[in-house]
């Protein structure tokens, strides 16, 4: 394992952290100021675009840098060490655009691309169901063809920021004659079609950022099919792919430097089971730094990290709502307050926990890919969609 920057990648994260000096990124933590957030975040990418940072992993003839997953890293490293918060675009940016690239049309490119990387555009996700959740190839939202287009019946869950979305990636049941994995096809909706009807999911925070959408015979045009009929499991792994490497690391959720300086201002509140937790919570992100050199070290050696981002994704977890719930106690009674940087965070927190892929899921992963434990025996892979029980 290298804990050491190459050449190459020393001269990047200079590059970039000089970037990030001169152009401040947005660091609104307040997750229920969605407009604010919106507002800020495009005016951000804008910023990005035009200076030639709007994607680090975009091939260039799409306005990317055309660099790979290391720079990635390194980018993600210095926003967060530049206090920048999650974007609002990122699910168009680092989810539909990578998709569209891999199996788009030229013209799908040509007409989606760049309003995504300018957030002249923003995208959701339209993937679970009710019905649908770790299972995913369970969803049943049934897409019939008339003509030229595509009539969709049916409901999805936990869409982000749904809303204020102009398009979403969109899974649907295209032929329920296939097994289940074979019958998806993948569309990109105009969230604005008729039929189309939006509910918010309201959190403990009181923000309203997941959403359900409940689609009622909405049409579709088959020029906004991705990929051939029923290739929609495949190109959903793109995505899923892709979310895994677009999903910051605890930088961009919890800054630790924050809370230790939480820590300082409120020293009367700091005792012995604090002052453990503290420490605790330092190993925990030194051995995620650890963790992240192993996998920048993988990269380097043109190796693919397996179950790494699994094991990554449960500790940042952790580590945010270990980090919240101190920040909170330290506040004394002004965590009593309804709002506040803490209160935010702490609501938040077991959010993290369940998106992205539940802790569960990614336990499973560990067990199987690290421990070598067999695989949870399928029964329903070879039959009929329209041929299994459903609840």
């Amino acid at each position: 394992m290298d804990f050491r920057d190459s050449p190459q990648e020393a001269a990047f994260r200079s590059e970039a952290r000089a970037f990030l000096e001169q152009h401040k990124p947005p660091t609104i933590r307040d997750y229920t100021d969605e407009a604010r957030m919106i507002s800020e975040g495009r005016a951000w990418q804008r910023t990005l675009f035009d200076n030639g940072w709007g994607s680090i992993l975009w091939p260039k003839e799409y306005g990317g840098r055309g660099l790979g997953p290391i720079e990635h890293i390194i980018w993600n490293q210095e926003l967060g060490r530049a206090g920048a918060t999650e974007s609002p675009f990122l699910q168009g940016i680092g989810l539909a655009g990578p998709t569209i690239i891999a199996h788009g049309t030229e013209e799908q490119k040509a007409r989606f691309l760049g309003p995504i990387l300018r957030a002249d555009e923003i995208w959701c996700q339209l993937f679970s169901e009710p019905g649908a959740g770790s299972d995913l190839a369970s969803l049943s939202a049934r897409a019939e063809k008339h003509g030229d287009e595509w009539v969709v019946t049916g409901q999805k869950t936990w869409c982000s920021g749904a809303k204020h979305s102009d398009w979403g990636m969109l899974l649907v049941r295209s032929d329920p004659t296939v097994p289940k994995h074979k019958g998806i096809s993948y569309m990109l909706l105009d969230m604005h079609s008729p039929g189309i009807e939006i509910q918010p999911l309201r959190q403990l925070d009181g923000g309203e950022h997941f959403y359900e959408v409940f689609l009622d015979e909405v049409c579709i045009p088959e020029a906004n099919r991705l990929g051939p009929e029923g290739f929609g499991w495949k190109a959903a792994m793109t995505t899923l792919m892709n979310e895994r490497m677009a999903i910051g690391g605890l930088e961009r959720l919890l800054s630790l430097d924050a809370l230790f300086e939480h820590a300082k201002a409120n020293r009367h509140r700091v005792d012995d089971v604090v002052r453990d937790e503290l420490g605790l919570l330092h190993s925990w992100s030194k051995a995620l730094q650890l963790l992240n050199a192993r996998v920048m070290t993988k990269l380097g050696r043109g190796e693919i990290p397996d179950a790494e981002g699994s094991v990554m994704k449960v500790a940042v977890a952790r580590m945010f709502t270990k980090g919240s719930e101190i920040g909170l106690r330290l506040s004394g009674p002004e965590a009593m307050l309804r709002r506040g940087e803490w209160q935010n965070q702490f609501l938040l927190a077991p959010a993290i926990h369940i998106g992205g892929g539940t802790d569960e899921i990614q336990k499973n992963i560990c067990a199987e890919r690290v421990l070598g434990l067999p695989r949870e025996p399928s029964t329903d892979k070879d039959t009929p969609f329209k041929d299994l029980p459903r609840g």
